[in-house]
């Protein structure tokens, strides 16, 4: 099988040309190419038609976050070729302001995906036709699966009883005023533990008084 994808790979490096395709390997199974953010919809477009390709089953899209990077994001697309048994996956990268162009038109199945990276990742698809968020409530702020957003979110959300609904406020962190002690027992306490009161401290087995 492996011989196969890069029998594609090779053919997709020289069909699509080195300003479109930056990068080729094969792995666990899977081809992977890297292109140029710009040309995603016409890699695509040539993956699903080309009766050597035949890439015409829309798997899914996911989200990658490198922080520390320039592009932080990278935005894999996943697509199986049913007539030849292959996969191929395609992977380009953007920031936070750059929109990657949107594939809805060339697989509407895209849709969705486009709309939770969007949501989760805060990851622009330039030519959606709904662009908005699908996984978080109304009013969320921020992306939650970027690195750097806190595991606590920025607001959290209650019942208001003289309100009659639900509304967000910041998050509070009670526990940031509470004492924590992370030694185990095992490590010698300096202090009694519950329980310990009961313990046989004498000699002679028998409990002093």
């Amino acid at each position: 099988m492996d011989g196969a994808l890069r029998d594609i790979g090779e053919y997709l490096a020289e069909a699509l040309g080195d300003t479109v395709v930056t990068g080729w390997g094969v792995a666990h199974g899977d081809l992977t190419l890297a292109v140029a953010r710009e040309s995603v919809p016409e890699t695509l477009k040539f993956l699903k038609g080309d009766a050597r390709c035949l890439f015409d089953c829309f798997i899914d899209i996911a989200g990658v976050d490198y922080p520390e990077r320039k592009r932080r994001f990278d935005v894999v697309y996943h697509l199986l070729s049913p007539r030849q048994n292959l996969r191929i996956r395609v992977k380009t990268s953007t920031d936070e302001t750059t929109p990657v162009p949107s594939v809805v038109d060339i697989f509407p199945g895209a849709n969705w995906f486009e709309r939770e990276a969007f949501d989760l990742f805060g990851i622009l698809f330039s030519g959606h036709p709904d662009l908005r968020r699908i996984l978080t409530d109304y009013g969320f702020q921020g992306h939650p699966l970027r690195k750097d957003f806190p595991l606590t979110g920025f607001v959290e959300m209650r019942y208001d009883e003289d309100l009659k609904r639900v509304v967000y406020e910041p998050v509070k962190l009670a526990q940031e005023f509470r004492s924590f002690d992370n030694m185990s027992p095992w490590e010698g306490a300096e202090y009694l533990l519950p329980g310990d009161e009961k313990a046989d401290t004498s000699e002679n087995g028998e409990t002093s008084s």
